[in-house]
């Protein structure tokens, strides 16, 4: 059963990889082909178009219509390829040496791949758990589309009672992760001659003053943490990802942008971590900045706040995965998930999925086909459970 399991999920995977959905193009040819594919199964899908309809979650349960369901989670978009240098072409599905290459093989439509081809397993059977499909858009910068797939089921559905996020872990149950928020902040000065640097408010330098801000708060995090928490690194991290600025060399520049991230861990403060960097900015740098010209300014927008996954050692969700794999224990990653958001909204949640993450947002990216049977396996595992009298028996 395993094997054809995993080979009905290769075929469908050569259909997702196919669909370039990088996370600045459309992903809604994708959703629209799984929603034709769940149709073909006798199963109904809700789809959930973003503001212009160029994107969409989906949503779809088989099985009873009650509450208490397991929900199998993935994001559909991927990372772009550019300026990577690929031996095949990553839109196209590559098998070799006992590996599936090809963007968002491993990140994560794999995982994709394998709920798609449980899906006649489970109409075929009788459920006494209804499984629930979650798939959703922009992960990747942000998770962005699944907030609103989750509003939408607690508003509308009888509410799941667990939730497990299919990104790669190698199969091991994950029950921690850092969250994720990301900044712009935007700094306008006065451009002027640059031998008359009198009569300008230089933006980089202001700018490179917020960047110091955002070290020595990095610093800080790294040195106040109580490293024994099982994170690598085991400590909150900020990053200066982007910086934009200036027009010539002789122009003094009026503006700059600073782009950032926060990946804090469960159970920190961070409003505090925050009102220390926005407090140094406010009462240091925008004082001298408006001193040179008034109308200057500093602006910081958030992109995105990704909620960490807390520990939940008794949770069901970890339970489950565990059972299942027979797991003694589950581990941390430092990266940022769908399970945050599920978790918050009250459904218990667990990440586990085939591959390895090293491999993701790689040149050749690839899965192995020992993992996506591991993958198959588990799945089958789950099936039996959602038929039987209990879950967690």
């Amino acid at each position: 059963m395993v094997g054809a399991v995993e080979e009905d999920a290769i075929g469908i995977l050569a259909r997702l990889i196919a669909f370039d959905s990088v996370s600045t193009r459309p992903n809604r040819p994708l959703i629209d082909w799984v929603a034709d594919y769940l149709a073909g199964h006798g199963v109904d899908a809700f789809v959930q178009p973003n503001a212009d309809g160029t994107k969409a979650n989906l949503f779809a349960t088989i099985g009873p219509d009650q509450e208490g369901g397991i929900v199998l989670s993935g994001h559909t978009d991927v990372v772009p390829v550019d300026d990577q240098v690929w031996q095949t072409d990553p839109f196209t599905l590559s098998v070799r040496d006992g590996r599936l290459y090809g963007r968002g093989t491993a990140d994560m439509k794999g995982f994709v791949a394998l709920c798609l081809a449980l899906v006649p397993i489970l109409k075929g059977r009788t459920l006494t758990t209804p499984v629930h499909l979650a798939f959703s858009y922009d992960e990747e910068v942000g998770c962005l589309g699944v907030p609103h797939l989750v509003d939408h089921v607690l508003a509308n559905l009888p509410k799941p009672k667990l939730a497990i996020i299919g990104e790669p872990t190698s199969m091991r149950p994950v029950n921690a992760h850092k969250g994720v928020q990301m900044f712009r902040t935007v700094v306008t000065g006065k451009e002027a001659h640059s031998s008359l640097s009198h009569l300008g408010t230089n933006a980089i330098v202001a700018a490179a003053e917020i960047v110091s801000v955002l070290d020595r708060a990095a610093q800080r995090l790294e040195r106040d943490t109580d490293r024994k928490n099982g994170f690598d690194p085991p400590w909150s991290t900020l990053n200066v990802g982007v910086i934009e600025g200036g027009t010539a060399l002789n122009i003094i520049p009026n503006r700059c942008e600073v782009s950032w991230d926060y990946r804090p861990m469960p159970g920190e403060d961070t409003a505090a971590t925050l009102a220390s960097i926005w407090d140094e900015i406010d009462h240091d740098i925008v004082p001298r900045l408006r001193a040179r010209h008034a109308d200057a300014t500093i602006e910081t927008e958030r992109l995105c706040n990704v909620p960490c996954l807390a520990p939940d050692p008794d949770g069901i969700a970890e339970t489950l995965a565990r059972s299942l794999t027979g797991a003694n224990e589950s581990g941390t990653v430092p990266f940022g998930t769908e399970a945050g958001v599920f978790q918050r909204a009250g459904i218990s949640a667990v990440v586990i999925g085939p591959g390895d993450i090293a491999q993701a947002h790689q040149p050749d990216e690839y899965l192995t086909r020992r993992q996506l049977a591991a993958g198959a396996d588990f799945l089958l595992k789950l099936a039996d459970r959602a038929a039987g009298d209990q879950v967690l028996a």
